[in-house]
């Protein structure tokens, strides 16, 4: 810092022309040239700044506009001009001091005394166009700025001592210091215009660093009125996630704060953009900071996903309960009547199909993303093929009951079987087909809902899963037509009623989940699935098999065989 200090008072003292002292009463100087101000003759230009110009009018300026010229205020009294000329004479004795030094005596100088109105660069350009016998140095000669070394002359100007009207002494001390302080003055403007100068502290190398500045800031007057420092913007500093807009027509220092869109966060003041977050990271509520997105998934933990799992688990346990009714009463006619060996496949696969949906609860990994849809495709699949086995044998038993009707090698077990192996075969295939073209698979979803990350399964192929409803759909359809048609048989435990609502509720379920799904989103999605998939088994399971568990248990004499027996007038119908 001293070090700079000395080269600017080198440049200040040799290089330039400067300051000055006048008597005159006007804002503004005449050209240089024709100033002859205060000078003694030497090799060395020693140039004084003096503040002599105190009959200037000042405008209030309002720091949000250019402030306007300042203007003069004549005034010929003698204390217009008391300060001024005793700074001058200040100086004249300084130079007659500096002048009979003994360690200049072989070397001449020059000082010069000018009005401080005048600026560096009005004497840089002086010397620019300085011409040889007019330059401001001794006997009229210039200066080279290219080749000029005021460097040659340190050594003299570091023995310089001078001393103020108080007998203060001035130097230079061996670091090339300044031992000077300087004061600090605020100009405070008057309700007439004018200016007084009132010091408010001072500055001081020569003592300790912490001490170097003195300041009283209880003094200090500044020109809007009072002691509340005047901003010089006129908008407010924009906060944390908001970004500077300049405003059309206005200077750079109007602006307006613009909040951050959705995904972007600015974490500075003032900042000019905002900036994105990463695509797994969200901006927080103040969009100050980006902050890890939450992973959405129905998961055992989620209240949603406690209860279907656990309605999942009670759920399959009633095809079970009905299934150990059925083998204690597999020899009374309502069983035998039902199909007994297809109910029994029936309530098992059943069983499964509550089992299914646990395959949709959890976090979707790879393994469960492949498998959750086939096998829910599969099992359903089943369950369908047996009851429209069942449907097909109900119209074959009554068809075969006709005198010479030769349907009644159809009605075996084994054509059953065929039926439900056919239906499952064509269903394998199709997700085989499905797993090794497009398998689904696990993807972390930004698209529907940005601020988090949905992680769900992928199906793959939309055209395969939909195959795949689209298969059971015509399974279920065809038994309901079937059964539809049937329902009418003379047979008092006839099952083409039982089989017509439980697949005209299976497919109004099924129809209503494709809308369901399309509109939800995230964890939503899996459990309109998860709820269709027990909704449709448990239209089943009523449908299929309340009414024949209420005979069993709570109507057992319509459970015996002289009530199976129904006369015709045509023949005599015995229920299977």
């Amino acid at each position: 810092m001293a070090h700079v200090y000395v080269r600017f008072l080198e440049v200040l003292f040799v290089h330039f022309m400067l300051l000055i002292c006048s008597s005159g009463q006007m804002c503004t100087l005449p050209p240089m040239s024709d100033l002859e101000g205060i000078r003694q003759p030497g090799d060395i230009m020693i140039g004084v700044l003096l503040p002599i110009n105190s009959d200037k009018i000042y405008q209030t300026p309002t720091f949000n506009v250019q402030p306007p010229r300042t203007t003069c205020k004549p005034d010929n009294s003698i204390s217009s001009v008391k300060t001024p000329v005793r700074n001058c004479t200040g100086m004249e004795q300084r130079d007659e001091r500096i002048y009979s030094s003994t360690f200049v005596k072989s070397l001449l100088y020059t000082s010069y005394m000018y009005a401080s109105v005048h600026t560096v660069a009005r004497a840089l350009n002086d010397l620019k166009i300085c011409k040889p016998g007019e330059g401001p140095f001794y006997n009229g000669t210039c200066a080279n700025l290219w080749n000029f070394k005021p460097w040659q002359l340190t050594y003299y100007i570091r023995k310089v001592k001078s001393a103020s009207n108080n007998g203060k002494e001035n130097y230079f001390d061996e670091s090339e210091d300044s031992t000077v302080a300087y004061g600090i003055v605020n100009w405070q403007m008057k309700p007439d215009g004018t200016v007084t100068q009132v010091k408010i502290g001072k500055f001081s190398i020569s003592g300790p660093p912490d001490k170097a500045l003195v300041l009283n800031s209880s003094l200090i007057s500044w020109p809007t009125g009072g002691q509340q420092v005047p901003r010089s913007v006129c908008s407010e500093s924009c906060p944390l996630g908001f970004r500077k807009a300049a405003i059309q027509g206005q200077p750079i220092c109007c602006f307006e704060c613009v909040p951050c869109l959705q995904d972007e966060i600015s974490n500075q003041t003032d900042s000019i953009n905002c900036v994105r977050c990463p695509w797994d990271q969200w901006p927080n509520y103040e969009k100050s900071s980006c902050l890890p997105k939450p992973f959405d998934f129905l998961s055992y933990e989620d209240v949603l996903g406690a209860i279907l799992a656990a309605s999942s688990l009670i759920s399959s346990i009633v095809p079970l309960l009905i299934l150990r009714l059925f083998l204690k009463y597999r020899n009374t006619p309502i069983v035998k009547a039902s199909n007994y060996s297809l109910s029994c496949l029936l309530l098992m696969s059943l069983c499964l199909c509550y089992f299914s949906s646990l395959g949709f609860i959890g976090y979707p990994e790879h393994t469960r993303c492949l498998l959750r849809q086939v096998t829910f495709g599969l099992v359903f699949t089943l369950c369908v093929a047996c009851i429209l086995a069942k449907t097909i044998m109900v119209v074959f038993a009554f068809m075969a009951t006709k005198p010479g009707s030769s349907l009644r090698k159809w009605t075996t077990f084994r054509v059953s079987y065929t039926i439900i192996f056919i239906c499952c075969l064509l269903q394998f295939i199709l997700c085989a087909t499905w797993l090794s073209i497009a398998p689904p698979f696990a993807q972390h979803n930004t698209g529907i809902r940005p601020e988090i990350i949905i992680v769900d399964c992928n199906e793959g192929s939309p055209i395969a899963f939909w195959t795949m409803l689209g298969y059971l759909f015509l399974l279920a359809t065809i038994s309901f037509i079937v059964a539809f048609l049937a329902r009418r048989l003379p047979d008092r435990f006839n099952e083409a009623q039982y089989i017509t609502f439980s697949m005209l509720a299976f497919l109004s379920v099924w129809i209503s989940y494709i809308p369901a799904s399309l509109s939800a989103q995230g964890r939503y999605t899996v459990a309109m699935e998860i709820f269709a998939i027990l909704a449709s088994s448990w239209a089943l399971v009523i449908c299929m098999f309340l009414p024949k568990c209420i005979f069993i248990l709570f109507i057992p004499k319509m459970n015996s065989r002289n009530n199976n027996i129904r006369k015709t007038k045509d023949s005599t119908v015995y229920v299977l």
